[in-house]
């Protein structure tokens, strides 16, 4: 009986089996729906949206003045007071007592030249006027002399006690004695021009700066031989060369077409290319009456309207022709950008800034136009990259691609 029972207990698998078509298609179905919400998700996002093309822009500095810009030109400096200082005297350098950079006043000694030569010369005509100057001593002493007999004698030829021949000897000597001192007169103004052309040869040999300036170039050294000519072997004519700072001006080519807009007076904006930051002001000094052929353009000296120790000469220079002067608070560069970047959204305006292949939305508030551009005063800086013509689908976090140029 309870092996009976046993076979009896068997249990219905079917019953309890689970349907597998049933489950996998459920599970199915519910993959499916994470896969299309993820992908929903990361397609809004912007990780599946296709890189936009886009073409990007830098936010600069421009100054105020670019707005009211007739004309660019560009040149150098140069200065208008420059000499190459040489000796009259040739000799050899024994003295400098300048270095490039040097700044010097007018009659200051610059260098020496060997001058015993000269210097004796001095002594010597020194000697001579002094002894013309004893001559003189002398002959006037015989004028006195001679004068005094001359008179004693006319007395008493008068009185009959001398002869006519006592009278014409003592008359003749007092001529003589007369004749001998404006001799002597002559020999001293002789030496003393001698003794000055001495001293002239002496002061050739010391170099003299002609004007108040700083030393440019050293053209010479202690033990070269300086000419004025520079004709001899290794010798040299200049020793130093100098510049009168204060007279600097940017001289720049203009084009003859162009040339109607430049006026003298007219007010400029000066930038150098050591100093691309900065701008001087400066005003049209002269337009040179010529013209170069060659390039059909007309020479323009514009003047430093304020004196700066860091411009030096021959620098490079832009100089922009302005339709007015600079006014208050117009010095200093204002942050810009292209009008075209600038979008309104939502009442906002604002600008995609490009990092890392994506653009991110910087609102912005905006000053006044500058020529092509519009001033920032904020959401953005100089340097950064902005999108320009953005599409109206471009979102903050859109991947974006830049074509290569």
């Amino acid at each position: 009986m309870v092996h009976e029972d046993l076979d009896q207990l068997k249990i219905d698998k079917t019953a309890i089996a689970p349907r597998r078509g049933t489950s996998r298609s459920r599970r199915y179905w519910i993959v499916g729906i994470l896969l299309v919400a993820l992908a929903a998700g990361l397609f809004f996002s912007g990780l599946l949206r296709p890189a936009a093309t886009v073409e990007i822009v830098s936010v600069q500095q421009t100054y105020p003045s670019q707005g009211f810009t007739l004309l660019n030109a560009s040149g150098y400096v140069v200065a208008q007071r420059k000499a190459a200082v040489a000796s009259k005297a040739t000799g050899r350098l024994v003295w400098l007592g300048v270095e490039e950079g040097s700044i010097v006043r007018q009659g200051d000694v610059l260098a020496r030249i060997e001058n015993d030569d000269v210097l004796a010369g001095q002594s010597q005509a020194d000697a001579n006027l002094n002894n013309s100057r004893t001559l003189l001593d002398q002959t006037k002493a015989e004028l006195h002399d001679a004068e005094l007999s001359f008179k004693r004698v006319k007395a008493l030829l008068s009185e009959g006690i001398v002869s006519a021949a006592d009278f014409d000897a003592a008359q003749a000597r007092y001529r003589k004695a007369r004749a001998a001192v404006a001799g002597a007169e002559a020999n001293i103004r002789a030496a003393s021009a001698a003794l000055d052309a001495a001293k002239v040869a002496v002061e050739f040999t010391s170099i003299r700066a002609p004007f108040d300036a700083v030393v440019l170039t050293k053209n010479a050294d202690v033990g070269d031989i300086v000419t004025p000519l520079g004709a001899a072997a290794d010798a040299k004519a200049a020793v130093v060369t100098i510049a009168d700072m204060s007279s600097l001006q940017a001289e720049v080519d203009v084009s003859e077409s162009n040339l109607e807009k430049v006026r003298v007076g007219q007010p400029c904006e000066i930038q150098l290319d050591a100093f691309p930051d900065l701008r001087f002001r400066g005003v049209v000094h002269m337009v040179v009456p010529t013209a170069d052929r060659s390039k059909a353009t007309v020479l323009v000296k514009v003047k430093f309207v304020d004196f700066d120790k860091r411009i030096l000469p021959e620098m490079s220079a832009k100089v922009a022709f302005l339709t007015r002067s600079i006014g208050a608070g117009e010095q200093e560069p204002r942050t810009t950008v292209n009008p075209d970047a600038v979008v309104e959204r939502n009442g906002r305006k604002l600008v995609f800034l490009v990092k890392d292949n994506r653009v991110v939305e910087s609102p912005v508030e905006l000053g006044a136009r500058i020529g092509d551009t519009v001033e920032v005063k904020s959401g953005v800086k100089a340097g950064d990259s902005v999108v320009v013509h953005p599409a109206d689908n471009l979102r903050d976090g859109s991947r974006i691609s830049i074509p290569e140029k």
